[in-house]
């Protein structure tokens, strides 16, 4: 199931990561839903999206690379 705003990704993701990820996020989620149809993978697709631009650091907080 697509996400259409930001308010509607799971809590895990609005509540951790800054806004610019979660746009990524939102965006790598949806791609991948349409493409392959299972919600695990579309999971990990828009986790290693934002992986991508992002990582934690010492804190635990999301920061861009």
């Amino acid at each position: 199931m697509p996400y259409s705003s930001l308010n509607e990704l799971p809590d895990s993701v609005k509540e951790n990561l800054p806004h610019h990820a979660q746009e990524i996020f939102k965006e790598a989620f949806n791609s991948a839903s349409e493409e392959y149809k299972e919600e695990e993978t579309a999971f990990k697709v828009a986790w290693s999206a934002v992986k991508h631009k992002y990582k934690k650091d010492s804190d635990g907080k999301w920061v861009e690379k």
